[in-house]
């Protein structure tokens, strides 16, 4: 399919051709869920703890005796039914990480891709150099473009001046190709790729 480049200054740079195949798949929103509970779980921390009756504060000395006093038999006052005793099937520290096929994570990519294609929120760039790192003067020009929540994909090693500008931009994400990726893609409206990132995930989906 056909689409347009712009530049920063919001005109036009020719067409570019987007793969059917990277582009223009159905939406799966079953397959995108997974893949954003795939990433969610895989940046949990996961260091959530409680104690154990092994783990807690106190002596292991019997209680009381075992018969006459009329109260229920006890061994230990650090056990789960006292007061300050050991908690019983706790969290612990762990992953909270799970697999996923490879497969299944391609899809869900070239889905996110072709989801923003299909809502016309996906904008191609044709660079992003900037001559000076000035905030001021990116937010002018993505006001102009009409760009209020977006993700920016590119080689963010070409040009330092829009990497340290659009920084400073909390509605703005910018990330290399390489990390690409279902979750980034949703979280923001609009989707902005240079040629160079179309290009690179053309060769890394098809």
């Amino acid at each position: 399919m056909k689409c347009k480049v712009i530049t920063l200054d919001n005109e036009a740079a020719g067409e570019i051709t987007l793969a059917d195949e990277v582009f223009a798949l159905p939406v799966r929103k079953d397959i995108l869920l997974r893949m954003v509970n795939y990433q969610l779980a895989k940046r949990r921390a996961g260091t959530h703890k409680t104690k154990n009756k092994s783990e807690v504060q106190g002596s292991t000395r019997k209680p009381f005796r075992q018969k006459g006093t009329g109260r229920a038999r006890q061994g230990s006052i650090r056990a789960p039914q006292m007061r300050g005793g050991g908690i019983v099937f706790g969290p612990v520290v762990r992953s909270h990480a799970h697999k996923l096929p490879k497969q299944v994570r391609a899809l869900a990519l070239r889905t996110a891709l072709s989801s923003k294609q299909s809502d016309g929120k996906l904008v191609i760039l044709d660079d992003m150099k900037m001559g000076e790192p000035r905030t001021k003067d990116l937010v002018a020009k993505l006001a102009k473009l009409g760009w209020t929540n977006a993700l920016i994909v590119g080689d963010v090693g070409k040009d330092n001046n829009f990497v340290r500008a659009v920084a400073n931009i909390p509605s703005m994400d910018l990330l290399p190709t390489r990390g690409t990726n279902v979750y980034d893609i949703l979280r923001r409206d609009t989707l902005v790729l240079t040629k160079d990132a179309v290009a690179a995930l053309e060769a890394r989906l098809k």
